[in-house]
């Protein structure tokens, strides 16, 4: 795989996937290096005359008043020490590498001071495959700085990593890896945790979820519009003209091109429920939520987010709130309500795939009729399944506590509203599974149907992974198997690729 070059800008959210999932390598450029120089040098020359420089010769928090006397650079240990305070279960390695490689990313763009030598080292660490082990709780949005101590702590030799699929003290993970542990100077341990790295790249990875999982929701709708006979009159583009609302143009036509064919059948109602005429309303506003998450994520990749922030060409070291995140925590408040949308609308054409013979399908969707139950017990799984979306879309950014004597009295949980909305999409992905399955049914199930190409392509994988329903069957493990082809990446059909703007 050819390695990532950062040059301190253009990080998108897929580079981060693919050095957290798919173990890629990265590089620096020349140029990256010389901006760490001169930011430190700036850093030092503040410090050598004198000014008052937050974490380096002054406390943290309530302890801002206080001076470093001392060691400055000794003083940096006490600091990690002082705040490896996260607890929980350990992150998966894929966001501890997506934490690692957003943490890089910021730095490159040359505002936090860290001296090159140990920006140097943790793009080593994370080339090698060294991976600290890193509690999940503790992070209030205010910066991740309890739970990316773990990370400095690995960089001096201490704490535990995971290496080769092992876990075992820091130390030993260097020694085996050929690294050596690093010597913090002054804000290097600060400059280490003091950055919103976890939610970043634990943000940019639920946004390529997301978008995938838009991808198949878009082919359940259109299969289960072909399952139905829908009106498709709806996806005219001069509807949408006329009402160019939240992306639903892009939705629509994504719509227009899985079901396109040479000649469409003549619709079986004049309009059809809500959740079918309006899906070009409801994933447009997905669409556009999506887009504004990745906004958020990507500024933040790319940005000098530190305090205090070395601005090199005007030879200044000054304070800030850069790393707080209210924008990020909005968005992702903002796209979990947006998916919960659009997941309350697959649920309800799975009912009504499902339920009666309105639509001239046989009841329950069940060839052999009687007393067989068909798909009916899978609407409890779908009540199910959204009651937990529904319960994960609730916000979180407004629950926090003043701390620290009330220095940090407002915080933003974006680490929780990154993570919520990551199991919102596992949970989406199972209703697109169950819909799916049951658009399949019913357009098997329909005398005289002909699929347009594109619906028959996804019609057809999803056929290689469930058969049809001939009788009663426990359809439950035909569900978790195709959830898992669609969250494992083993869905082939990608017909449309939808282009946010």
């Amino acid at each position: 795989m050819t390695s990532l070059v950062l040059t301190g800008a253009g990080v998108s959210i897929e580079d981060v996937a693919a050095v957290a999932r798919n173990a890629g390598k990265i590089e620096v450029t020349p140029a990256v290096i010389e901006r760490l120089v001169k930011a430190r040098q700036v850093l030092d020359a503040a410090a050598a005359d004198g000014q008052q420089i937050y974490g380096l010769n002054t406390g943290l928090g309530a302890n801002l008043g206080t001076t470093v006397e001392g060691d400055a650079g000794a003083f940096q240990r006490q600091l990690l020490d002082g705040r490896g305070a996260a607890v929980g279960n350990a992150l998966p390695t894929q966001l501890v590498r997506a934490a690692m490689f957003a943490r890089i990313a910021m730095l490159a763009a040359g505002g936090s001071g860290l001296s090159p030598h140990v920006f140097t080292a943790l793009v080593n660490l994370l080339n090698a495959g060294v991976h600290p082990v890193m509690p999940s709780l503790g992070s209030i949005g205010a910066g991740d700085l309890v739970l990316m101590t773990a990370v400095a702590h690995t960089l001096i030799g201490e704490g535990d990593a995971d290496y080769q699929s092992r876990r075992m003290p820091s130390a030993k993970a260097l020694t085996m890896a050929r690294l050596a542990p690093v010597v913090l100077a002054p804000k290097d341990g600060l400059s280490l945790i003091n950055a919103s790295a976890v939610s970043v790249g634990a943000g940019a990875l639920a946004l390529t979820d997301a978008l995938s999982a838009l991808e198949q929701q878009q082919q359940a709708g259109a299969l289960t519009m072909e399952a139905l006979g829908a009106n498709r009159t709806i996806l005219d583009p001069r509807l949408h003209a006329a009402r160019p609302a939240a992306c639903q143009q892009v939705a629509a036509k994504a719509l227009r091109d899985l079901l396109a064919r040479d000649e469409a059948p003549a619709p079986t109602t004049l309009q059809d429920p809500l959740s079918i005429r309006c899906m070009p309303s409801i994933h447009g506003a997905l669409i556009q939520a999506i887009d504004h998450a990745r906004l958020a994520v990507e500024i933040e990749l790319n940005a000098a987010a530190d305090n205090p922030l070395v601005l090199a060409d005007d030879s200044l070291v000054l304070s800030t709130g850069n790393f707080h995140t209210a924008s990020l925590a909005l968005a992702f408040e903002t796209l979990g309500l947006a998916i919960a949308q659009c997941a309350a609308a697959s649920a309800a054409r799975f009912i009504q795939l499902t339920g009666s013979t309105r639509h001239g399908l046989p009841k329950y969707l069940s060839p052999v009729g009687g007393a067989s139950a068909g798909f009916v017990p899978l609407q409890k799984t779908v009540t199910a399944i959204l009651a937990g979306i529904r319960h994960k879309a609730n916000p979180v950014m407004l629950d926090f506590l003043p701390v620290s004597e009330g220095v940090e009295d407002h915080a933003t949980q974006t680490p929780l509203a990154v993570a919520k909305c990551a199991e919102m999409i596992v949970l989406w992905r199972r209703l697109i599974a169950l819909e799916l399955m049951a658009a399949a049914q019913a357009a098997d199930l329909r005398e005289g149907l002909k699929l347009a190409p594109a619906t028959a392509t996804i019609h057809a994988a999803v056929r290689a992974h469930v058969p049809v329903l001939e009788e009663d069957r426990p359809l439950g493990a035909n569900a978790d198997a195709l959830h898992a082809v669609l969250a494992d990446g083993y869905w082939r059909p990608a017909l449309h690729q939808i282009r946010l703007v």
